[in-house]
């Protein structure tokens, strides 16, 4: 089942629990969908790795959201936030631990024979590619800047 499909059926079920906050997330969703389908001039259907970069995209700015109102103590502002992420969270794939992420770029390197910083965009180019939707990119750039030094 397309993502696509997958928001609609959610959105039905938010509307009949009269839930705002996880249909103004849904609706969220679908917007970065349909604005991806048109800037690629033609309504076919985004690849499944768009559409895990759309999410993860979606999730950062609402973690950096929250994590702003937080600071300015605005908590009424923050905990919309933080439920609109747990609501995008549910169509991204499992994440991995920290200690997971570690153990796989661990190998990358071992693999290339990496060594010191000057390596990071080879090393980060693999892992990006091999974790995909697993992990965030800021997760594995801390990662390989502290197993490259």
């Amino acid at each position: 089942m397309s993502l696509s499909v997958q928001i609609m059926d959610e959105m039905k079920t938010a509307m009949r629990a009269k839930d705002t906050v996880a249909l103004e997330a849904l609706r969220a969703i679908k917007s970065e969908i349909l604005l991806a389908q048109t800037a690629s001039g033609s309504k076919e259907e985004i690849t499944e790795d768009d559409e895990v970069k759309l999410l993860q995209r979606l999730v950062k700015t609402r973690k950096e959201s929250a994590r702003i109102f937080t600071e300015q103590n605005r908590l009424d502002l923050a905990e919309p936030e933080l439920a609109q992420i747990a609501v995008i969270e549910k169509f991204l794939p499992a994440q991995l631990s920290e200690a997971e992420v570690e153990t796989v770029i661990a190998k990358i390197i071992a693999e290339t024979g990496a060594a010191g910083i000057a390596s990071m965009g080879k090393v980060m180019g693999l892992a990006a590619a091999q974790l995909g939707g697993t992990a965030e990119g800021k997760t594995i750039s801390t990662i390989v800047k502290k197993l490259l030094t």
